[in-house]
């Protein structure tokens, strides 16, 4: 017996079928445009009873700061009423707002810590 080629086989088309059966229709692919997430700052706001040593020592544990800008985050806080620690992406930074206040309640302060939009 003869060896005969095997066509191969018939590929499905993709897409919708134009009436009439003229042929496939091609889609073309627009590229998405991805945009970077929001970002939220931290923000700790200022009250007369919390230690500023307590202030500065959660700047350092939870936003990895160090003793220097701690202190200097730390006394914008006292003078001005609030200040920012950090900005992040809203998941991150409303663990950061959980963790400062779960912190504060522990030691009996009444720090309070927000988030706002960037």
């Amino acid at each position: 017996m003869p060896d005969t080629p095997v066509p191969p086989p018939r590929k499905p088309s993709v897409g919708p079928r134009r009436e009439g059966g003229q042929g496939a229709v091609v889609a073309e692919r627009k590229t998405q445009k991805t945009q970077p997430p929001r970002m939220y700052q931290v923000v700790m706001l200022n009250d007369d009873y919390t230690p500023m040593e307590f202030v500065v020592m959660v700047l350092q544990e939870y936003f990895k700061r160090d003793l220097e800008t701690a202190t200097q985050i730390m006394l914008k806080i006292h003078h001005e009423g609030r200040g920012v620690c950090g900005v992040y992406t809203k998941d991150v930074a409303a663990t950061k707002v959980e963790l400062v206040l779960a912190a504060a309640k522990r030691a009996g302060h009444p720090l309070q810590c927000i988030m706002e939009a960037a």
